[in-house]
């Protein structure tokens, strides 16, 4: 499955940024607690080049503490990586980014001059609310749909302090299956993308191999269904997610436990780990060498039929 949302002001977004870069010196990534990876635009590791890079795991209250401690261990292993792990909930954790902007700018600012941070990440991810409670009041427009902010603002954040605030990019394919899905669960992409039922089985299955204490508690079930399928049907028929004559409308069940994953209602939730992740694109890698096989292929079929 590849989903491809890619808005036209996002690509544009993508070449002003690479415009912009030479006079940034520092790169601040916001990211989903819930999913490190799937979150983490690679097109925005090319474009930063090697300047020093923040990653924020933000909405953390919303993940899992023990999965987001392994996260952060396994990014500040990389150059020039440092991390922050926050919840919009309790905005004095935000300010601890300015210090740490002050830190990795130090050279420039003990020169006298000011200091640029460009700030990043997909959208939904809570951005513009961070801008907000870092600046104390209204700067960046907030919304519960992607793609919120259009265009490049800049933001004084503090005493020769400056943030570049860019438009939340994702990028034109998403080469891994299992990340699109993810960005579905946490609301990254439009509700319009997959279907509700889709995404909410991926979420289910996913909930019942390794969340199933909390799908009990939440739900009040002492014995899990075996399936995704099976799970979304009890629970439809629980909250009486019901069309006429008793079936079960998987449409309207499937937009409760999604609204529920995204609301904390099954307490923090990872949806992804380091390990995981590294046996996913194992899997990526192997299905690229076989397109680029095939499609090398019919090159060179192409060619001996011209002769």
């Amino acid at each position: 499955m590849k989903i491809q949302w890619y808005p036209g002001h996002m690509h544009k977004a993508g070449k002003e940024m690479r415009k912009i870069l030479p006079s940034v010196d520092l790169v601040i990534e916001i990211l989903d607690a819930r999913i490190p990876f799937s979150s983490e635009n690679p097109m925005l590791a090319q474009i930063r080049g090697d300047k020093p890079r923040i990653k924020i795991l933000n909405k953390r209250d919303l993940a899992d503490d023990a999965t987001t401690a392994l996260w952060r261990e396994h990014f500040q292993r990389q150059n020039n990586i440092h991390t922050l792990a926050l919840s919009m909930r309790q905005p004095d954790e935000a300010r601890a980014l300015i210090p740490l902007c002050r830190q990795l700018a130090a050279k420039r600012l003990k020169s006298g001059r000011s200091a640029t941070a460009m700030i990043m990440g997909i959208p939904n991810v809570g951005k513009s609310t961070l801008i907000n409670t870092l600046t104390g009041k209204t700067i960046a427009k907030t919304g519960n749909e992607p793609a919120v902010t259009k265009g490049q603002q800049r933001i004084e954040l503090a005493r020769n302090l400056t943030l570049l605030d860019t438009p939340g990019m994702l990028w034109p394919n998403v080469e891994n299956r299992d990340s699109g899905y993810r960005l579905a669960v946490t609301g990254a992409i439009r509700d319009t993308a997959i279907t509700h039922e889709d995404v909410a089985s991926y979420a289910a299955e996913y909930l019942l191999a390794h969340y199933p204490d909390r799908l009990r508690e939440r739900y009040a079930m002492t014995a899990l269904p075996d399936s995704d399928y099976e799970f979304l049907l009890a629970l439809g028929r629980q909250r009486g997610c019901l069309r006429p004559g008793g079936e079960v409308d998987l449409d309207k069940v499937a937009k409760l436990l999604l609204n529920e994953i995204r609301g904390g209602k099954l307490g923090g939730l990872t949806f992804e780990t380091p390990e995981m992740i590294a046996r996913e694109m194992e899997i990526v890698a192997k299905e690229r060498r076989q397109r680029e096989a095939r499609k090398a292929a019919r090159k060179q079929k192409r060619k001996k039929n011209k002769r």
